[in-house]
């Protein structure tokens, strides 16, 4: 078997344990914000310290991956994430939850970008388009963590046990997938490159606009989703658990067949129908009546935005006038600053508000999604080598 398909097959799996190894914290977001007393503006200002951790990384993760590769950084660097998320459970301060999310999110934004990188390395080589079906992998592993942690919830299962038990078995994953990868080279790009941090560029913020609706609502949805569902309506534990579920799993299957759609009907078209679609989701969610329904709403959305954040870092690593891994992490970079302070406003306004008015906030970023496809059109110059 030659090195690309092999190299295929492992960046798929490589996304998949990337999503098992960040998301088994977020169904225990809840019982972790009753372990520490905390209100639902006190927590927003807790997660914080994710955003806020990963913010000045992302200046540098360019110069360390291009340092180290890929594979390396991802080997070394995905074990913090899950270490850090497992300290939180034996160390029951605000002060301290928001230093160990603060050094997640160092190890989930170098691996994030890694990843990312990797996978538009494999797609440059073999002329096939990759990324959304690891993105795609990456939603269903994000979804057996959080049916995993629905199970574990309604089996009154500690976090602390949920958590430390994943820590070697993700290590073993880690190590089993990617130790063995081959090199691939990087994409080539056009020019000089004078300045190796990754400042943001007007193609990258306008990448940013396009994706900014979806990658919040995303984050709002798997932060926020299960004490929607909590605050709302009167049901069990294990029916609020669903809420990722819900989101997930159209997210899951709408990215393992949206490679094929971009390919037929091009990437704009699909991001201006799929924005409309995570619109009248959300819409729906908003106005709920019920569990189900609400239910219904969040499946929609994970439908609607399950691709959108893809197709950026797609766009971004094509653009070819420097170094992919620059324009991925600058892309990345002015995201995470704009969501530094979203799980703040989301916490004040649900406290102050309500939840549902929380939501609806991120109506209007969608419609900037839909408007901002445009920016999907490749338009950069024919590269060459580095």
């Amino acid at each position: 078997m030659s090195p690309i398909p092999v190299t295929r097959w492992r960046i798929v799996a490589l996304f998949f344990v990337h999503a098992l190894s960040l998301g088994a914290i977020q169904t225990r977001i809840p019982d972790i914000q009753l372990l520490n007393g905390l209100s639902e503006a006190q927590l927003g200002l807790v997660l914080i310290g994710q955003p806020l951790g990963g913010l000045g990384m992302f200046l540098f993760s360019s110069r360390i991956i291009e340092r180290f590769g890929p594979r390396k950084t991802i080997l070394y660097m995905l074990p913090l994430v899950t270490i850090s998320a497992a300290l939180i459970t034996v160390l029951p301060s605000p002060f301290a939850m928001f230093a160990l999310l603060a050094v997640n999110g160092v190890g989930f934004s170098l691996t994030n970008i890694a990843i990312n990188v990797e996978a538009d390395r494999i797609e440059a080589a073999s002329g096939q388009r990759i990324m959304n079906t690891c993105h795609g992998a990456w939603s269903i592993g994000f979804l057996m963590t959080s049916l995993l942690g629905a199970a574990l919830r309604g089996f009154d299962i500690s976090p602390a046990v949920h958590l430390w038990t994943l820590v070697p078995i993700f290590a073993a994953l880690t190590w089993f997938v990617v130790a063995p990868m081959p090199p691939t080279p990087p994409r080539p790009h056009t020019g000089e490159v004078k300045n190796r941090l990754a400042w943001p560029t007007l193609a990258t913020l306008g990448l940013v606009a396009f994706g900014l609706g979806a990658g919040l609502t995303e984050g709002a949805a798997r932060a926020w989703s299960i004490i929607f569902l909590r605050d709302s309506f009167d049901v069990a534990a294990w029916i609020e658990s669903l809420a990722l579920p819900a989101l997930l799993i159209t997210m899951a299957l709408g990215r393992l067949v949206a490679d094929r759609w971009i390919d037929r009907f091009g990437p704009v078209p699909v991001a201006r129908v799929l924005a409309g679609i995570a619109i009248a989701g959300l819409v729906l969610l908003v106005f709920s009546p019920n569990a189900g329904t609400a239910l219904a709403g969040l499946g929609l959305v994970g439908l609607g935005i399950c691709v959108l954040y893809p197709l950026m870092l797609s766009a971004a690593a094509r653009l070819g006038d420097r170094p992919a891994s620059q324009n991925v992490a600058a892309t990345t970079l002015i995201f995470q600053f704009v969501n530094l302070g979203a799980p703040v406003l989301i916490g004040v306004v649900a406290q102050g508000l309500g939840i549902r008015v929380a939501f609806a906030m991120l109506l209007p970023l969608l419609a900037l999604t839909w408007a901002m496809a445009g920016k999907l059109s490749p338009s950069t110059p024919s590269p060459r080598a580095a």
